[in-house]
């Protein structure tokens, strides 16, 4: 039990990290992810789970659920490697609860900016940009993909605050903090 609450402290810890520095600079660091990523496995295998087995497949559940948005252009890359390091804290299983949470809080945070910005036509437009071949090539019509223009972005958001307070919401629900 001692070594699940040291991971969680310390997977919050990184979490929090890596929000402050995408507020700051909407950038996550590779060594923050490297690290949480290394440090897994390990306190994985001191609190007694099977060899680095759940802490790589955590990492691979969170890999896949974020890596379609990532193909989509709706997310960056950093944001995908933090979901995979949350991942190999948690587990696949609290890795789907984790991303979840997150996405519902990420889609809230979205809207929250485009109404703040007053954006919202510009950001259905460009939906419509990126979805419109998608669509076509699911009905099997081949075509070039479409690239938005420069400067026609609503804008970027820091992704890994939504990450850390899905993370921390399901941890807090974990521990009976929370009842939803």
């Amino acid at each position: 039990m001692f070594w699940t609450h040291v991971s969680e402290a310390l997977l919050l810890l990184l979490v929090g990290l890596a929000a402050l520095t995408d507020l700051a600079c909407r950038k996550i660091p590779n060594r923050l992810v490297l690290t949480g990523l290394l440090l897994a496995p390990l306190l994985q295998v001191w609190g007694g789970a099977a060899w680095p087995l759940a802490a790589l497949s955590g990492a691979a559940c969170g890999l896949l659920l974020f890596l379609p948005l990532y193909l989509a252009r709706g997310m960056a890359a950093g944001d995908v490697k933090l979901m995979a390091m949350v991942g190999s804290f948690s587990g696949p299983l609290m890795t789907l609860h984790i991303g979840l949470v997150t996405l519902a809080l990420g889609g809230a945070m979205a809207l929250a900016i485009v109404i703040a910005k007053r954006s919202g036509r510009r950001t259905l437009a460009n939906l419509g940009l990126l979805l419109r071949p998608l669509l076509l090539r699911l009905l099997g019509v081949p075509l070039a993909p479409v690239l938005l223009a420069p400067g026609t972005s609503v804008g970027g958001m820091p992704y890994g605050l939504a990450i850390a307070a899905g993370t921390l919401l399901v941890l807090a629900r974990r521990h009976g903090w929370l009842v939803w």
